[in-house]
């Protein structure tokens, strides 16, 4: 869908300005949307940090991070003179005092009409403290709008998440609170629904009719790096099903909204994750594999087990891969798997939707030799953006012989320099109000009501672990997830 530039005047505040998120991410992003003319000179930034650092040395550091992410760095001093600094205590009123007086004065210079937008790019933990502060020192209290963007995780299980979500409540309402997934800012992700409801050669076949499977592959080359602690804590399932996944789940599996708003798209969605089947804790064995990786080589080089990486519990029971077999109970896709998966330390990094066509009711070109290869329709997320359809075509002049022919779509490079990430897409969308690629409280509520079972079964029941080794595409038992229903991954490297 097309949106006509809006330029909108806000000062935008950001908790937590001096971490890795905020530099690697949030600012660059943020450049390049001045950059590109869709935030003009009616906006101030406001980096909220422990450090104690002056408006240039803040400034600096900002501006080595976008040079560092940026290839393009023209009007990089404009923007600079935009941003300033304030060191502050989260849990001081004092500084929330002081920040109120800035922001007031950067209101004023500015012209920014009362607008404010608070970004909560630090540990969950604070959440609450900051949202309940904000209000009580007079900063929401503002004749333009409020809204308050806050990242993952939301609440470690559905009972954490709703005293979360109850508190901020308190200082925000519902549609002031946009609750972050990057994979909803990824192009292809949001070209699902184009693919969907603008081709007519697609829709009318969206049905288990016609679909026999539907996989969604999320593997990183990666291990957890610097985030043992939190990992550790949280695992694949929370990390990566909870949100991303199930998300993903949702886009495709969701009934036509009336209509492109907010609403109506979130309505869809909720109706798809309620849909899906809750799991009781004598089948999760039977629906859920769970993973964590050992020693292995990647890339030529050795690499260590989950086990011995930093600010791991050496027996460590956390999952650092899932695979699930996700039934929807509707009239659409009564019988159709979705299977998902999603892994650390795995044979290649990819974000892939792979589409299985049912075979044709009689097939003439049947060989007892050769079974006829799967209509497919791949969506690829990452790296290499794009549509391929995967289709059946004569192989010779004489005989009947087939071959599986690709026909593909590749994002350009010029498209994809669009953006220099999601947050780019997704900061503009809240600044102009736009929820639709935020996760709404409903849609967080079932899908946590979904994991729990299998969180609280895993915990119960500590696994074997490492079961697969670094490089791979996981523990044998994900293919045997699939193989029990007569289907296989798609995997195409």
């Amino acid at each position: 869908m097309d949106i006509e530039k809006q330029n909108i005047p806000c000062l935008i505040t950001i908790f937590g300005a001096t971490g890795d998120l905020s530099h690697r991410k949030l600012f660059p992003s943020l450049f390049h949307l001045y950059q590109q003319d869709n935030l003009n000179e009616k906006v101030a930034i406001i980096g909220v940090g422990r450090r104690d650092w002056s408006n240039e040395k803040f400034r600096s550091e900002i501006k080595l991070s976008i040079e560092k992410f940026v290839k393009d760095t023209h009007k990089l001093e404009d923007f600079l003179e935009h941003v300033f600094y304030q060191s502050h205590d989260v849990n001081l009123k004092e500084s929330y005092d002081n920040l109120l007086q800035l922001s007031n004065e950067l209101d004023n210079q500015f012209n920014l009409e009362g607008n404010r937008l608070f970004y909560l790019a630090m540990a969950p933990e604070f959440f609450g403290t900051v949202s309940d502060f904000l209000k009580s020192s007079g900063l929401t209290k503002v004749k333009g709008f409020k809204r308050l963007i806050i990242e993952k995780p939301f609440g470690t299980d559905l009972k954490s998440a709703e005293k979360l979500n109850t508190q901020l409540r308190k200082s925000f309402k519902e549609e002031e609170i946009y609750r972050i997934d990057h994979y909803l800012g990824k192009d292809m992700v949001q070209n699902i629904e184009v693919i969907r409801f603008s081709n007519a050669m697609f829709e009318p076949l969206w049905n288990n009719k016609y679909i026999s499977n539907i996989q969604v592959t999320s593997s990183e080359i990666l291990g957890v790096e610097d985030r043992g602690g939190y990992y550790d804590k949280s695992g694949a399932l929370k990390d990566m099903v909870q949100n991303h996944m199930l998300q993903i789940v949702s886009l495709l599996a969701m009934e036509p909204p009336i209509s492109l708003a907010s609403e109506d798209v979130r309505n869809e969605k909720v109706k798809v994750l309620r849909a899906i089947r809750n799991i009781k804790p004598e089948h999760v064995r039977s629906y859920f594999v769970r993973g964590q990786y050992d020693e292995g080589v990647i890339n030529g080089e050795p690499v260590q087990r989950y086990r011995d990486e930093d600010n791991v519990d050496p027996n460590s029971n956390t999952p650092t891969f899932v695979a699930a077999k996700v039934l929807i109970d509707n009239f659409r896709w009564a019988g159709v798997p979705f299977y998902i998966r999603t892994g650390k330390r795995m044979k290649e990094k990819e974000i892939r939707v792979v589409v299985e066509f049912k075979e044709v009711p009689m097939n003439l070109y049947y060989d007892r030799d050769k079974q006829l290869d799967s209509n497919l329709l791949v969506i690829n997320i990452q790296p290499n953006e794009g549509i391929e359809l995967h289709l059946n075509a004569r192989k010779y002049i004489e005989g009947i012989d087939t071959e599986p022919i690709k026909l593909s779509y590749a994002m350009t490079a010029q498209d994809k320099m669009n953006t220099v990430d999601a947050y780019e897409g997704l900061i503009y969308d809240c600044l102009r109000g736009d929820s639709t690629n935020f996760t709404h409280w409903e849609e967080l509520k079932a899908t946590w009501g979904y994991v729990d079972t299998v969180a609280n079964y895993w915990d119960e029941h500590p696994a074997p672990f490492p079961n697969y080794p670094a490089g791979s595409n996981g523990p044998i038992k994900s293919e045997l997830l699939l193989s029990r229903d007569n289907f296989r991954w798609w995997d195409f490297n």
